[in-house]
């Protein structure tokens, strides 16, 4: 991880930062997938420890190789025209690290119970007196929304920032460049 590509969202009257901000992710998503690579991680520079959203910018970060190969896929169009890309840069000197991940939240009172359901074998009744409406929880990170490729099923991509390092901890990030053990560079 001693490059990067930053990538700004431009402003846009007519869509709003979050929204762009998820197709980009998606783009991301589609292109990691394509390229099979485990090497590539991402960092949202603008997204505060409080945040609600991920910002305007997501840096890409890699070695020379791994974001030649993920530019070569050209796989920012239709998004041209809302981003600023600069170019491959060196990671700067003395830099902090720390993991950007995804946290995975089940809020969805209506889904579990359909599986209880299924699970279990017991009425719709029953399944609603062992999870009620309430027990749908609440995620204050930051997130994404996106769709699924397979399914089609919309769903949210909560990401939690680990807390500063002074050194890197190598590992492998996921499909969407995140991972719980795998630090990115902070700058």
């Amino acid at each position: 991880m001693d490059h990067y590509l930053e990538l700004k969202l431009r402003p846009d009257p007519e869509f709003p930062e979050t929204l762009l901000m998820n197709a980009l992710l998606a783009k991301f998503h589609r292109a990691l997938h394509d390229l099979r690579r485990d090497d590539i991680g991402i960092s949202f520079p603008d997204c505060g420890q409080n945040a609600r959203n991920l910002g305007s910018r997501l840096r890409v970060h890699g070695n020379v190789q791994a974001l030649s190969g993920l530019q070569a896929l050209d796989w920012l169009t239709g998004m041209r025209d809302h981003v600023d890309c600069g170019d491959t840069r060196a990671v700067p000197k003395g830099t902090k690290y720390r993991t950007v991940s995804r946290v995975q939240v089940d809020s969805n009172p209506e889904r579990a119970r359909r599986r209880l359901i299924k699970r279990h074998d017991i009425s719709e009744e029953e399944a609603r007196l062992r999870i009620p409406d309430s027990a749908g929880k609440r995620c204050n990170l930051p997130f994404a929304t996106l769709r699924s490729s397979t399914g089609g099923q919309v769903f949210r991509l909560f990401v939690r920032q680990g807390p500063l390092l002074d050194r890197a901890e190598a590992g492998s990030f996921g499909g969407f460049g995140l991972s719980s053990s795998a630090t990115v560079p902070w700058f």
